[in-house]
C-alpha cells in the first residue's frame, strides 16, 4: 500500500496598528467590567487569513481559525494525548479494519442546524477525497455504515497506521452548508460554520476578524464573549501591544523571549501546538551535492549548537533525531546526528577533499544557493550564520531569501536550490507529516521532499509504517527510514525550535496557560476574567 498521494489582498495594515489601542482599551473595560457587559479577548495575528478552512488551505492561519470554530471526532493536544470530540467514545477492532463511533448527541451547528451521522458520513465521502492534507484515508476506506442516529462504522480494505490521529486532524463541515456546492470554493470557507467554542462573525481586510462565542457549545461555559484579531504586520508592534497590555495573546519575535520571562505580566505557551523544527534540506541533483558524502558534510558545517544556543538565544534544541522526543517511539536507537555529523571543522574539510573537492585558488571548493522564507525571522539568520560556518570549509553561500509564494516555487515546482532551510511542525503522527518530506516525490508535491531523489529503501520504510496499526511494527519501520535517511542525508532536522509559539499577556484573562484539548485552540472553557 502507498498512502501518499497525490481573498483579499491585504491592506490598511497601518490603520490596523493604530487602531489596537482603542480597541484593547475596550477589552479592558470590559474585561473587569460587572455583568451585561461585552467581554473582549483579543489575539494579534500578523497577517490577513489566506483561509479559514484547514480542510481546503493548508497554512498556519486556517488551522489557528478551524480550531476556534470547527472540530473534529477525535481531539488531538500538543503532546498527542487523544480526547474525545464530536465522538464521545470509539472502538478499533484489533485488526485494524473497522472502526466504530459513537457521537455526542445534542450538538448542533452554528446555524442551529443538529449534527449527525449524516454529517460524518458526507465528510468522509466528499470532503476527505478534496482535503488539501497530503494524505488521505479514501484509498482503504471501503464502506461506511450508520446505525442509529449516534452510530457511525468505518471498514477499511487494510489498516491504515495513524487512522485515529489523521481523523483527529479532519474538522468537520456541515452537510447542509456544502452538499451540491464547490466544496473548495464554498462562501462557508470564509465564514466557516461549525460546532466549535467560536462562531464566525466578521473579517475586515487588513484590519481584523471577529469571533462571538457559541452560546449553545456543548463543551461548557465561555466568559469570552467576543474574540478579536486584529491584523498587525509588524512583529515589534505586535509585541509592545502584547507588553503594554493592548493585546491579550500574539506571536512576538523570538528575540523578545527573555523580556517575555521577565516580565510578570506575560507568558510564552509552550502547549499550543506540536514540537516544530528547522530542517535543512538538499538538491541532491545539484551540481555538487550529488555525492551523499558531500551532503553529509554540507551538513556536519552547519553549527547546530551555535544556532540553537546563539542564533535562537538559547530557545532551540540541536537536532540529535529525526523525530522529536514527543515522538521517541518512532526514532532509532542507532541515530544520533550530533555524533555521527559532527560540527568538526578538520573532518569537514578531510571529507570534502576525500570527495573530489579540492579548494581552488580562492579558497573556494564550490558555491551553493540556499533559500529560505523572509517572513521567518529564524531561518534567515540560521542563513547568514551559515554563510560563515560553511566558508570555513571552503564552500560560498549565496543567500536566496524570497517571500512565501516565491519561494515554494523555487523549491517545490521548479528546483531552483542547492540548500532550502524548511520550518516545519512534527505533525499528528510521522506518517502524516515529517516521512513526506523523506519519501519519493516525483509529482513535486508542495511540503514534501525536494531533494528530487527517490530511495526506495526510504519508500519502502514509509510505507510499512503507515500499512498496520501496530506501534512496535511503526516504531521498527520508523527506525529504518531513519538510518537510511542519516546515509543518504536529503534532509534532516536541524534544530527543534518552539519559537514562533504565541505568548500572552495576563493581566486581564485568567486560564490562558491551560493545555488545550485540541492543538492551535484557544482554551476558551477555562478563560476567566479577572476582577
Amino acid at each position: 500500500m502507498n498512502m501518499r498521494r497525490t481573498l483579499k489582498k491585504r491592506g490598511g495594515a497601518a490603520i490596523a496598528i493604530a487602531a489596537v489601542g482603542a480597541l484593547a482599551l475596550t477589552a479592558c473595560a470590559t474585561a473587569d467590567s460587572g455583568e451585561g457587559e461585552t467581554l473582549t479577548y483579543v489575539f494579534a495575528i500578523d497577517d490577513d487569513p489566506r483561509g479559514m478552512n484547514a480542510q481546503f488551505v493548508r497554512v498556519p492561519e486556517a488551522s489557528m481559525f478551524s480550531a476556534q470554530m470547527l472540530e473534529p471526532l477525535i481531539f488531538m493536544s500538543s503532546d498527542y494525548e487523544l480526547t474525545p470530540g464530536l465522538a464521545e467514545s470509539w472502538e478499533l477492532s484489533d485488526d485494524g479494519l473497522e472502526l466504530v463511533f459513537t457521537l455526542r448527541e445534542g450538538v448542533t451547528w452554528h446555524d442551529g442546524e443538529p449534527f449527525t451521522a449524516e454529517d460524518v458520513k458526507f465528510n468522509f465521502e466528499e470532503i476527505d477525497p478534496v482535503s488539501s492534507y497530503s494524505w488521505s484515508i479514501e484509498s482503504v476506506l471501503e464502506s461506511i455504515e450508520i446505525e442509529g442516529d449516534t452510530e457511525v462504522t468505518l471498514s477499511l480494505s487494510e489498516p491504515f497506521g495513524p487512522l485515529l490521529e489523521a481523523i483527529s486532524q479532519h474538522y468537520m463541515l456541515p452537510q447542509h452548508i456544502y452538499e451540491g456546492t464547490e466544496y473548495i470554493t464554498n462562501d462557508a470557507n470564509m465564514a466557516p460554520i461549525g460546532t466549535g467554542p467560536m462562531m464566525f462573525e466578521s473579517y475586515s481586510s487588513g484590519e481584523e476578524v471577529t469571533l462571538l462565542k457559541n452560546p449553545d457549545y456543548w463543551g461548557g461555559e465561555i466568559a469570552v464573549d467576543r474574540a478579536v484579531f486584529p491584523i498587525m504586520g509588524d512583529a515589534n508592534s505586535r509585541a509592545e501591544a502584547l507588553f503594554s497590555g493592548e493585546i491579550d495573546q500574539g506571536i512576538v519575535p523570538f528575540s523578545q523571549r527573555p523580556r517575555v520571562e521577565e516580565d510578570p505580566n506575560t507568558v510564552f505557551l509552550e502547549e499550543t501546538a506540536h514540537p516544530q523544527v528547522v530542517s535543512l534540506g538538499f538538491n541532491a541533483l545539484g551540481e555538487s551535492l550529488q555525492d551523499a558524502a558531500v551532503r553529509q558534510a554540507v551538513y556536519a558545517a552547519f553549527d547546530r549548537e551555535n544556532i540553537s544556543d546563539d542564533v535562537l538565544q538559547g530557545l532551540g534544541e540541536p537536532a540529535r533525531t529525526f523525530f522529536p522526543e514527543a515522538l521517541g517511539w518512532a526514532n532509532s536507537p542507532n541515530v544520533d546526528l550530533l555524533e555521527q555529523f559532527p560540527h568538526d571543522v578538520d573532518a569537514i574539510n578531510q571529507a570534502l577533499d576525500d570527495a573530489g573537492f579540492p579548494r581552488g585558488d580562492n579558497g573556494e571548493r564550490f558555491t551553493l544557493d540556499i533559500r529560505y522564507s523572509t517572513a521567518r525571522p529564524d531561518t534567515a539568520a540560521i542563513a547568514e550564520v551559515a554563510q560563515s560556518k560553511l566558508a570555513e570549509v571552503g564552500i560560498g553561500l549565496n543567500l536566496m531569501g524570497s517571500a512565501g509564494a516565491v519561494f515554494a516555487e523555487a523549491v517545490f515546482t521548479d528546483s531552483d536550490f542547492d540548500l532550502v532551510l524548511i520550518p516545519n511542525t512534527s505533525g499528528a503522527d510521522p506518517s502524516l507529516a515529517l516521512a513526506n518530506w523523506y519519501a519519493c516525490n516525483e509529482e513535486k508535491l508542495p511540503s514534501a521532499n525536494p531533494s528530487q531523489l527517490c530511495d526506495d529503501q526510504i519508500d519502502a520504510a514509509v510505507d510499512a509504517a503507515a500499512a498496520t496499526s501496530n506501534v512496535d511494527e511503526r516504531s521498527e519501520a520508523f527506525a529504518a527510514m531513519s538510518e537510511r535517511a542519516a546515509e543518504v542525508m536529503i534532509y534532516a532536522p536541524l534544530v527543534w525550535f518552539n519559537g514562533t509559539f504565541p505568548s500572552a499577556n495576563t493581566t486581564r484573562w485568567d486560564g490562558q496557560t491551560e493545555k488545550p484539548v485540541d492543538t492551535s485552540r484557544v482554551p476558551w472553557t477555562s478563560l476567566t476574567p479577572k476582577a
